[in-house]
């Protein structure tokens, strides 16, 4: 059964910090990608992180984000990294995986693993 477990969210002053997990079990994940939706808010994509060649890894981030968070991962497991924290990263952030070929890396509708999703709070 395909199946992505994700944890680590919480509730966090801004400037925090916070790490997500994201395990994937049931199948051999190609990229992982992590999602957030706001409240009152359209899903966005946050960042990806592909496999590359020779062990490398290749990654990119929505442009709220850059220079705060961080995506890494090893076989079976993603980990966002969010530091600097601020209100707007309030939301419920969803891994996903199992992409298929061709799209935008934050097209949603190319993943076809979702985890549960786990809500991040924000507070000033």
């Amino acid at each position: 059964q395909m199946q992505l477990v994700e944890s680590g969210g919480g509730s966090v002053q801004a400037g925090g910090s916070l790490r997500l997990s994201c395990t994937a079990s049931g199948f051999t994940p190609n990229a992982f990608a992590w999602f957030r939706q706001g409240p009152a808010k359209e899903r966005e994509g946050v960042a990806v992180i592909f496999p590359g060649l020779g062990g490398s890894k290749w990654t990119t981030y929505g442009d709220p984000v850059k220079g705060r968070f961080t995506v890494s991962r090893d076989e079976n497991t993603s980990y966002l990294q969010m530091n600097n924290l601020k209100r707007d990263d309030t939301a419920v952030y969803y891994c996903a995986s199992k992409k298929r070929p061709g799209g935008s890396w934050d097209a949603g509708e190319r993943y076809e693993a979702w985890g549960q999703g786990t809500q991040v709070t924000v507070s000033s």
